[in-house]
């Protein structure tokens, strides 16, 4: 896609994109499809073309979970750094399948390990960015104890970003688990008040806390739904917007 698209078709104008690691497995049991990735790849590189600029925060469950680790012999300090590291593995290979797909991406880590990618600093991230770079966020916060749902959240906020994108295998949030529930219904909209109310797994409680205090919209949408992070960008397609 060109990226000479009308601004004004653009809904917001910085986000960040939370995909989990196992969005990359597509249909193996572990590790990366790289089909999968490859079709992630392509729907960031087309949000890129709308004009807005996008940082992706990744995770690791495809490969290691650290919190499934904890107390098999490992702390919870050991384990959540072995996720950490997965993460990293995980940027590396979407920023080459960006690249691949026509968009300049750059992967930061919270770790540095500056032989294999550059370390994190906002202002390094947020140059990246205006430079129509996608910028591939790895490493966590660099600190055990934390998803990468608060990763994400914490970036976004110190990127200034207008929303965080929530990538998840569903059009949006659900009344109930539609997986279960034939009855379920989806919520358009909702407030962060409502979401706490209800009671609503959306992110884990320390990063919705955050985007709660931050004002940050969060919308919810399918990764599995071609073009969804292109329309999510421009504010239209099926999804679940929680904001203040």
């Amino acid at each position: 896609m060109s990226q000479s698209a009308e601004p004004q078709e653009i809904h917001y104008r910085r986000v960040l994109v939370k995909v989990s690691g196992e969005a990359l497995m597509g249909s193996e049991a572990f590790g990366l499809h790289w089909p999968t990735i490859e079709g992630i790849a392509r729907d960031l590189a087309d949000a890129r073309g709308t004009g807005a600029e996008v940082a992706v925060v990744v995770g690791g469950g495809n490969i290691l979970r650290g919190a499934s680790v904890a107390g098999r012999g490992l702390d919870r300090a050991t384990a959540d750094h072995m996720g950490m590291l997965a993460t990293v593995m995980n940027a590396l290979a979407l920023e080459k399948a960006i690249e691949e797909a026509g968009s300049p991406a750059r992967t930061l880590s919270a770790i540095p390990m500056p032989t294999i990618c550059e370390p994190y600093a906002r202002q390094t991230a947020s140059r990246h960015l205006s430079r129509g770079r996608i910028v591939v966020l790895a490493g966590g916060t660099g600190n055990p104890y934390f998803t990468t749902d608060t990763g994400a959240v914490l970036r976004a906020a110190e990127l200034e970003c207008d929303a965080v994108m929530k990538a998840t295998n569903v059009d949006g949030v659900y009344t109930a688990d539609p997986k279960l529930d034939p009855t379920a219904t989806r919520y358009e909209r909702l407030t962060h008040d409502e979401a706490l109310t209800k009671d609503l797994k959306i992110m884990d409680a320390a990063a919705f806390a955050l985007a709660r205090e931050a004002k940050l919209p969060i919308i919810v949408f399918s990764i599995r739904q071609p073009g969804a992070i292109e329309d999510a960008v421009r504010g239209r397609g099926r999804s679940t917007t929680v904001a203040p």
